[in-house]
């Protein structure tokens, strides 16, 4: 009997722990999508770096399917096959030489002519509703940024349908609790994020110039860009009624280089976060991270108690262990399995084992928070020089000349160049200019409490700042840019009308598109309860 009282423990964290998942999770049922009929003319700004030429194209074709105003691909200027095949679609094209996916998005957001901004990943696939249904949610002037719903593409290996079950974990229980819980979201995932237009200018700089430790940030563009746009005073929320599909790794030795990238890049982003006064006043967001922090070492007890319970050979501990894990991680992952239910047999099992092994990979991430690589691809800064250059791998097809950014040109307020590494140097950049577009917002009149009204925190009323602002800002010419001109017109087809575009391709062109069935397994628009609002 004295040998059973070593796993009281174990009882009493589980306990705990399960009481923070039902606090978090309580929030997360009340979620409803936002329904009205409020629209903004919208821009899909996507940087393109050696794309599959079939998925690329199928994405930007079911961009245009969209009701949206302009499409921009900042397209590496290695990769000859997706310029051929974004200017046979009529779409705009910015050429760069710069690496790295930050300047490729600054490059887009600055050449954009729209209120609203998506930046999107090259292979992500959006439903025909997209641009409609993220518009809703900007009836609110507070909201800055919108995420939507996302999913694996037909996934068909064991690694991709774990990626699904994350991510179906992450909009029906983490963002649509955080969304409910003070509409601050922790990552606007870079797949697909809708900004406001003029926010993402004012915050260029410091996204462009982000660094830990001293060494430039290179990955993390959509957690930066979600924390800047909460730092000033914004909503960032989900809309969980538009649908969008991205392609995954399909083993598991990229599935682990991924989610190292992207644990590291929580890291870097929460410690700086939970270190920031901003961060307190979004009190729910705050307690999410420092949970989540923990989790990470926590999750590491169960697994050990089952091993020193097999070398006591007590097995019916053992057996009542994995029959606990079962039964709790299945009960967390309901909204998954409601829409794949054969998973519980087939993945349960599977997704048990990898997330004891994710809990070793954030903290192997936490040990090497100052690595600064892609992983999945062949760029990298490094942490001697403070340079960011490609490290291998490119492509076979014959590079196509620069045309707007060649090394060593300006760009923005500083200039790339390169060194004896042939490493392009991040540029120095003036301080942001003033930010006449926005309402000035002083970070002190973020309200305490988790459900702020809709009023202007600084005494503007709402519609100046949705309405004046904007509207100046929109009428305001693109500054001029001689090194980041957009090839002549001459040179691009128009932009297909959409009712010669099919909104994605049939399966039987494309097997990496979604098929019938697995759209059919998404959910439609969710009804919401409220006209305007979430459900609180």
């Amino acid at each position: 009997m004295d040998n059973l009282l070593v796993y009281i423990p174990l009882g009493v964290l589980g306990f705990i722990r399960w009481l923070s998942w039902l606090f978090r999770q309580i929030p997360a049922t009340f979620y409803r999508p936002v329904v009205n009929d409020h629209r903004e003319r919208m821009s899909v700004v996507t940087p393109v770096y050696q794309e599959d030429p079939v998925l690329f194209r199928a994405a930007v074709t079911s961009w245009l399917a969209n009701d949206i105003e302009e499409v921009i691909c900042v397209i590496d200027y290695t990769d000859t096959r997706s310029i051929e095949i974004a200017r046979e679609l009529g779409v705009r094209v910015i050429i760069t030489d710069v690496p790295g996916k930050r300047d490729a998005l600054r490059r887009g957001w600055e050449a954009a002519s729209t209120p609203l901004v998506a930046l999107v990943d090259s292979d992500t696939i959006w439903a025909p509703d997209v641009a409609v249904q993220a518009c809703m949610p900007f009836a609110d002037p507070q909201v800055g940024a919108v995420t939507t719903r996302q999913n694996v593409m037909n996934p068909h290996t064991p690694w991709q349908h774990l990626n699904d079950m994350y991510l179906d974990y992450r909009y029906y229980h983490e963002l649509a609790s955080q969304s409910v819980m003070g509409k601050a979201v922790s990552c606007l995932s870079g797949r697909t994020a809708i900004y406001r237009r003029p926010l993402l200018e004012s915050i260029s700089y410091e996204f462009m110039n982000e660094s830990f430790w001293g060494v430039p940030c290179l990955s993390g563009d959509d957690k930066r860009l979600t924390m800047l746009t909460l730092e000033n005073g914004y909503h960032a929320v989900l809309q969980r009624s538009a649908s969008v599909w991205s392609q995954f790794p399909p083993g598991g030795r990229n599935f682990f280089k991924q989610r190292l990238r992207w644990a590291r890049n929580t890291w870097r982003s929460d410690l700086r976060a939970l270190s920031s006064p901003w961060l307190w006043k979004r009190k729910f967001l705050a307690y999410w991270m420092i949970d989540k922090a923990i989790s990470s070492f926590t999750l590491l007890f169960s697994p050990a108690y089952l091993i020193l319970s097999l070398v006591e050979h007590r097995y019916a501990i053992a057996g009542i262990l994995g029959a606990w894990w079962m039964f709790s991680r299945s009960a967390k992952m309901l909204a998954h399995l409601e829409r794949r239910p054969w998973h519980f047999f087939t993945m349960m099992p599977f997704f048990i084992l990898v997330s004891f092994a994710m809990s070793l990979t954030k903290i192997f991430a936490l040990l090497s928070i100052r690595k600064q690589r892609w992983l999945t691809r062949d760029v990298a800064i490094s942490a001697k020089t403070k340079t960011v250059g490609r490290t291998g791998g490119m492509s076979d097809q014959p590079a196509m000349e620069p045309e707007l950014v060649p090394v060593g040109a300006a760009v923005a307020a500083g200039a790339a160049s390169t060194d004896s590494t042939g490493l392009v140097a991040l540029p120095e950049r003036e301080p942001a200019p003033d930010r006449e577009s926005l309402p000035d917002r002083d970070q002190e009149s973020v309200p305490d409490t988790d459900h702020e009204s809709a009023a202007d925190r600084n005494g503007e009323a709402p519609s100046d700042r949705n309405g004046e602002a904007l509207s100046d800002h929109n009428g305001e010419a693109l500054p001029d840019r001689a090194h980041e001109a957009v090839p002549d017109n001459a040179e691009l087809a128009s932009v297909p009308d959409t009712a010669e575009l099919a909104s994605v391709p049939d399966t039987g062109e494309l097997a990496s598109v979604p098929d019938t069935g697995d759209l059919e397994s998404m959910p439609d628009a969710e009804p919401a309860s409220s006209a305007t609002e979430h459900s609180r």
